[in-house]
C-alpha cells in the first residue's frame, strides 16, 4: 500500500494562461539538474514533493507530507475532464481553473465550472495575469506583502478585479475569496492571484493544492500493488512502433507483459504489452532522436506510453485495465463505456469520441433545456441522419459531433443540420446560432402563409405613375406589407393589390415598419382610388385576424389589428 500523488488537471478559457501556468512550473525545475527535478511522463508532468518544497521555499518550511507530490495533466483544458475518467467518474482528483482576473469569467470559463460542479471536483481559482494590472509591480512574497508594496492606483485596480471575479463565483453558487483569508477550505474556493507569465503566486498556487490534498484527499490517493486501471489519453501512430497509445494510469501497477483489457469500437478487447515508454528528460532528448526510454513496469499515478497490437481497435477516453479476470474486466469495461444518459422521444442526436465527452455535453444541453433523442458514442451515420430526420420538430433535426467524423455513407442530409466541433463551447455556440436561424426562417415561414397586418402612408410628391398599375412612393408605417397583398382605405374600401416592392432599384419581398419604398398597386388609379397623405392597410380577412391574435405581435402590429377590425365593422 502506498499514497500516489493526486492528478491535478488545468481548466479555464482559452488564452487564459493554462499552457503558461504548465510550462512555468516544469520550467521552474526542468532547468536544475539536481534531485527532486520535474519528471516528464506522457500526457502529464510529476511534480515530487522535493521540487515542490523548493518552488514553495518558506511557505512550506518545517511541514511534513505523506503525499508524494502532484501529477498535473498536461492536455489542458475540457480533454482531461470531457474524454479522461476514472471507474466512471472524472480523472482528475483536484482542478485549478484559471481565469484572467482582467477578463473575468468568460463563455469557456463558465463551461469549466459546470462541468466541475458535475463531478464534484474541488479546485483551486488562479486569478492570472495580475502582471497586466497598470502599474504593478514584481515583488517577491505572498500576496498581503507583494499588494503592501504596489502603488495606490495598481491596489485599487486589483481589488476592483478581484471583488468583481469573486462575485461572479458567488452568482454560480461558489463563495471565493482570497487564500490567506479563508478558515475552512471546505465551504470556500481559494482565489490565488498569480502571473503565470512572471511566477508571481505560483508558489501559493502549488502550496494551497498541497494542502488541500494532504487535508481532504489523503483517503482517496491509498492504492495498492495491484493490476492497473487507467484511462486512454491518445491513440497515435510512432515511426517504428505503429500504433500506440498515451494512458494515465490512476490506480495499481502496470508491467511489461501484461496482458490489458481495452474499450473498442465494437466490444471490449484484450492485447499483450509489448513495452512501456516513458519521455527521455527534456535535454536528453535535445542530445538523441530517440525520445523514450524503456521501462519495466509504472506505478499509478503516472503517464505511459503503451506498445501493444491492435490498439487501433480503441479510441481517446477508452477504459484500461490489467487482466485479473476476463469476464469480470470485460463486464466492468462494458459498464464504464456505457453511456446512461435520459433520452426523449423528440430530440437532438448527441455523437462523441468518449463517454465522458457525451456526458459533459448531455449535462450542458440538459441544463439548456435541449432534449435529446440519442447519445452515442461513434462517428456519424447514415442511421443518425435518418433518425434526425423523424423528429417532428425541426429544430430538433439537427446532430451534434464532438471530436468525430461523418462517415462516408452519409449521402443525405436534407432536412438535417450536422454541427461539429472539438471544443464544447464553440460547437454550443454554433448549435446556438443555428437555433436562432432556424427559428426566425420557421417564423417567416410562418409570415408566408399568414397575412400579417401593415399600416402604409402614401408620401406626398412621390407618384411615379398613374396607373396600370400605380407606381407609387410608401413610408411602411407599422407591421409589414408583401407582394399580393390586398390593400384598402380607412374607410374600409379595396384600393388594389400590390404587385412589387422595390427600394433603390432592388426587388424586395417584404418591406418593414420605418421603410420608405416604391409599391406597384394593381387596379388603383392616383387621383380616383387613392391620392397623397392616404393610410392604407393590408386587408386581412376575420378568420386571419383570429389566427393572428394568437400569436407572438408587436404592440403596433395588434394596434393595427385592432383598426382593422373597427373598419370591418364599420363596413
Amino acid at each position: 500500500m502506498y499514497i500516489r500523488q493526486p492528478i491535478v488537471a488545468v481548466l479555464g478559457h482559452v488564452d487564459h494562461g493554462k499552457t503558461t501556468l504548465l510550462d512555468f512550473i516544469r520550467g521552474s525545475c526542468i532547468a536544475s539538474k539536481e534531485a527532486g527535478a520535474i519528471t516528464q511522463h506522457i500526457g502529464a508532468t510529476e511534480v515530487p514533493i522535493d521540487a515542490i518544497k523548493r518552488i514553495c521555499g518558506d511557505l512550506l518550511k518545517g511541514k511534513k507530507f505523506k503525499i508524494p507530490g502532484l501529477l498535473f495533466i498536461d492536455t489542458p483544458g475540457h480533454f482531461a475532464f470531457t474524454t479522461l475518467r476514472a471507474r466512471g467518474g472524472a480523472l482528475a482528483d483536484l482542478a485549478i481553473l484559471i481565469v484572467d482576473i482582467n477578463e473575468g469569467i468568460m463563455p469557456q470559463t463558465e463551461e469549466s465550472i459546470k462541468i466541475l460542479k458535475k463531478y464534484k471536483t474541488p479546485f483551486v481559482v488562479a486569478g492570472n495575469k495580475i502582471d497586466a494590472i497598470s502599474g504593478w509591480r514584481k515583488v517577491d512574497g505572498v500576496i498581503s506583502k507583494r499588494l503592501e508594496n504596489q502603488i495606490e492606483m495598481a491596489r485599487k485596480e486589483f481589488d476592483e478585479k478581484f471583488y468583481k471575479l469573486v462575485g461572479k463565483l458567488y452568482e454560480r453558487g461558489f463563495s471565493g475569496e482570497r487564500y490567506d483569508k479563508i478558515r475552512d477550505f471546505t465551504k470556500n474556493v481559494a482565489i490565488v492571484p498569480v502571473s503565470a507569465k512572471t511566477g508571481e503566486g505560483i508558489p501559493e498556487l502549488i502550496m494551497i493544492l498541497i494542502g488541500l490534498a494532504q487535508r481532504f484527499l489523503e483517503k482517496n490517493l491509498v492504492t495498492h500493488e495491484i493490476p492497473a486501471e487507467g484511462t486512454v489519453l491518445e491513440v497515435k501512430e510512432e515511426k517504428g512502433l505503429g500504433t500506440t497509445i498515451d494512458a494515465i494510469i490512476y490506480d495499481g501497477v502496470i508491467k511489461e507483459g501484461d496482458k490489458i483489457v481495452l474499450g473498442g469500437k465494437n466490444k471490449p478487447f484484450v492485447t499483450n504489452i509489448r513495452a512501456l515508454l516513458k519521455p527521455k528528460p527534456l535535454e536528453e532528448i535535445r542530445e538523441s532522436s530517440d525520445k523514450f526510454l524503456n521501462v519495466k513496469e509504472a506505478f499509478a499515478a503516472c503517464g505511459i506510453k503503451i506498445v501493444a497490437p491492435g490498439l487501433e481497435e480503441t479510441f481517446a477516453g477508452s477504459p484500461l485495465k490489467v487482466l485479473k479476470n476476463l469476464e469480470e474486466d470485460i463486464k466492468k469495461i462494458n459498464q464504464e463505456m456505457s453511456v446512461n444518459i435520459p433520452t426523449e422521444e423528440e430530440g437532438i442526436i448527441l455523437k462523441a469520441d468518449a463517454v465522458g465527452s457525451i456526458e459533459a455535453l448531455s449535462f450542458i444541453l440538459k441544463e439548456n433545456k435541449i432534449p435529446i433523442r440519442k447519445a452515442e458514442v461513434g462517428d456519424i451515420s447514415r442511421r443518425d441522419v435518418v433518425e434526425a430526420r423523424t423528429n417532428s420538430n425541426p429544430l430538433n433535426r439537427v446532430i451534434l459531433g464532438f471530436n468525430v467524423k461523418i462517415l462516408p455513407d452519409v449521402d443525405d442530409t436534407k432536412e438535417v443540420e450536422i454541427i461539429e466541433g472539438n471544443i464544447i463551447y464553440h460547437l454550443l455556440e454554433e448549435f446556438e446560432k443555428w437555433i436562432e436561424n432556424k427559428k426566425k426562417e420557421i417564423e417567416e415561414e410562418k409570415r408566408k402563409k399568414i397575412t400579417y397586418p401593415g399600416m402604409i402612408k402614401f408620401l406626398p410628391n412621390c407618384t411615379f405613375r398613374i396607373s396600370k398599375p400605380a407606381i407609387i412612393g410608401v413610408r411602411v408605417l407599422a407591421g409589414e406589407i408583401r407582394p399580393g397583398q390586398k390593400l384598402i382605405k380607412e374607410d374600409g374600401r379595396n384600393v388594389g393589390k400590390i404587385k412589387s416592392i422595390q427600394m433603390e432599384q432592388r426587388s424586395l419581398q417584404k418591406a418593414n415598419a420605418g421603410m420608405e419604398v416604391a409599391i406597384a398597386v394593381e387596379g388603383a388609379t392616383v387621383g380616383r382610388q387613392i391620392k397623397q397623405e392616404d393610410i392604407l392597410f393590408v386587408d386581412i380577412n376575420r378568420e386571419e385576424i383570429q389566427k393572428l391574435i394568437d400569436m407572438p405581435l408587436s404592440p403596433d402590429e395588434r394596434d393595427i389589428i385592432e383598426k382593422l377590425m373597427k373598419i370591418k365593422r364599420g363596413k
